[in-house]
């Protein structure tokens, strides 16, 4: 059951019975993942518990895992906030996300079937209208989107953990570097993919993906170093 935000109160509301704590998780982590939350952005829990209409305990324990993700970093005098990058942190996310994500790529290409290669083909038409329209919480999300359902075909949990857990920590800074830059500049190898997912070719799927991620993941270092 997705979660549901009351837009007049800011509360979370849901129609099935889920543990508070779960709930808050998973509203601040989107909210991380798709940039709503920025770079050195301060995170209370006085804070949270008057936007999302929730009591102090289940904040605190979505604080707690979400600081476990690396999505949050605990700095003392019970302060946290969204990491801010360093240029030697995206060095060394280019280096993981390539080899986690391009290997899940080259495992998915044998399970994906025709219907599931169109339906990624579909989230990429989606993706090109968010990008013609400058539209950057479209673009972030259909965009994770893609490869979120990419990856799932793969059959390896460990590694789409991983995945998820790196993505966590990098969305913030892309949500940065598409205000900066707007969507036009962002790279966008989806349609290789597809086509080498199409002619079942797995060593092409993850040389796509590698290149896709390290266009990417470079137009945020030039960000850091130029910003």
């Amino acid at each position: 059951m997705d979660l549901i935000k009351n837009k007049a109160s800011g509360s979370i509301m849901g129609s099935e019975k889920r543990p508070a704590h779960e709930q808050v998780y998973q509203t601040l982590r989107s909210q991380i993942m798709y940039g709503e939350l920025v770079p050195g952005q301060p995170v209370t829990i006085q804070g949270l518990t008057d936007s999302l209409g929730v009591g102090m305990t289940p904040v605190r324990e979505a604080i707690r895992r979400l600081i476990s993700d690396g999505a949050l970093m605990f700095q003392g005098n019970r302060r946290v906030s969204v990491p801010l990058l360093t240029d030697g942190d995206v060095e060394q996310m280019i280096f993981a996300r390539i080899s986690i994500e391009s290997e899940l790529s080259r495992r998915a290409t044998t399970n994906v079937k025709s219907s599931d290669i169109d339906h990624l083909e579909r989230i990429d038409r989606q993706l090109d209208r968010t990008i013609a329209d400058g539209d950057v919480s479209g673009y972030l999300r259909l965009n994770h989107t893609f490869h979120e359902t990419l990856y799932c075909h793969a059959n390896a949990p460990i590694l789409n953990d991983l995945a998820e857990r790196l993505w966590l920590r990098f969305g913030p800074s892309l949500r940065v570097v598409c205000g900066r830059f707007g969507t036009q500049s962002l790279p966008d190898r989806h349609k290789d993919i597809v086509a080498a997912l199409r002619a079942q070719d797995a060593d092409n799927v993850a040389k796509a993906t590698a290149q896709d991620i390290e266009q990417g993941m470079e137009l945020m270092m030039d960000a850091l170093i130029s910003g």
